[in-house]
């Protein structure tokens, strides 16, 4: 029961990420990247924060005495998130929604490779084929047939390290510190205040433009920083980062669905084919350990 919340709980988590590229795109369209990243990454840990007195009582009873440990473990959470926000953030200003969705999927086979080298834990074998499918399919859902290699594209695959690197870190922090609406808060905090550093050196922060974006940033921080990060923590708590991944790679599928819907963009054999890919990689990587567990019958 707990592993199926924690399914939907990713599920739903990916839907909203991958209807947000939309938003990180536009929102751009009268401020910088660094600037959105700061009102929106600030908007989310508002929006996280009073749900933390909730777990005011696992506060006291997991940091206190482990305070180094916490430290230890949210700092690489913070950091991998900034990075990997202002890459996929700052490549939408070089390359497409399409591109920057495809690349982002190479997450999915980076977790177990890092995993596995990093800390040398042992990957079921049905997570390489799941994360093939998945990288497959995230082509098949790309338009590539007139596009080149460019700035963006490779700003986003350098921001899939460390979306990996986030997905890892925070398995391993939300196992050992179950304060899901705390780290939440606490990396958006991160983010932000890193983002508005970055925007007072290299852009010019007017409230006018920002007021501009009001829809983006709101939909960007409310939902995608402040629920989708939550439902993240709430579901790697009973899955491990690399099937994690895996769930999370069907923002790509989300995001080319929801422009067949809101944007009435068809969708193409290519579309079609990129989406049962990644469906099929995400079942197949839920299902086969599942039935590997059953006890056969006599």
């Amino acid at each position: 029961m707990k592993k199926t919340l924690s399914f939907i709980s990713l599920i739903v988590c990916t839907l909203i990420w991958g209807t947000t590229f939309i938003a990180q795109d536009t929102g751009m369209d009268a401020i910088g990247p660094y600037t959105f990243n700061s009102i929106r990454f600030y908007v989310a840990f508002f929006a996280v924060m009073p749900f933390v007195f909730l777990e005011r009582k696992k506060i006291n009873l997991f940091v206190k005495g482990n305070e180094k440990k916490f430290i230890q473990l949210m700092i690489p959470v913070g950091l991998s998130l900034f990075f990997g926000t202002q890459l996929q953030q700052v490549s939408l200003l070089y390359t497409d929604v399409a591109n920057a969705a495809f690349f982002t999927i190479f997450y999915v086979p980076l977790v177990p490779i890092i995993v596995y080298f990093l800390f040398s834990e042992k990957i079921h074998w049905s997570i390489w084929p799941s994360a093939f499918a998945c990288v497959i399919g995230g082509y098949f859902l790309t338009d590539f047939s007139n596009a080149t290699v460019r700035l963006g594209d490779t700003l986003v695959l350098v921001g899939a390290v460390f979306w990996a690197l986030h997905i890892i870190y925070i398995g391993r922090l939300v196992n050992k510190f179950d304060m899901p609406f705390l780290i939440a808060m606490l990396q958006n905090l991160v983010v932000a205040t890193l983002s508005l550093f970055l925007a007072l050196l290299f852009e010019e922060i007017n409230l006018e433009n920002i007021k501009l974006e009001t829809f983006e940033i709101l939909y960007a921080g409310i939902l995608s920083g402040g629920v989708a990060f939550v439902l993240q923590l709430f579901g790697q708590r009973n899955i491990n980062p690399a099937p994690a991944a895996i769930i999370m790679s069907l923002e790509g599928v989300f995001a080319t669905v929801s422009a067949w819907i809101i944007l009435s963009q068809i969708l193409g054999l290519g579309n079609i084919i990129g989406c049962t890919l990644i469906l099929f990689g995400v079942l197949f990587s839920q299902l086969i350990p599942f039935y590997e567990k059953k006890p056969k019958s006599i």
